[in-house]
């Protein structure tokens, strides 16, 4: 694969981690992503650990 820059594969390795990591939690990652944009505009930056993904596939189950 190729990014435009350093940071951009960056950004896209933290994209594959997420994605990948919530399939391993056995949750579809376009749910897991729907969801996660729809709660974080009113989410509290301390709180971040509850939208990742083993805490939607808890809460899915």
């Amino acid at each position: 694969m190729f990014a435009g820059s350093e940071g951009d594969g960056k950004a896209m390795a933290i994209a594959f981690t997420l994605i990948e990591t919530t399939k391993l939690n056995g949750t579809d990652p376009q749910a897991w992503l729907t969801w996660v944009l729809a709660q974080i505009a009113d989410h509290k930056i301390t709180r971040l650990d509850e939208l990742l993904p083993w805490r939607y596939a808890a809460k899915a189950a």
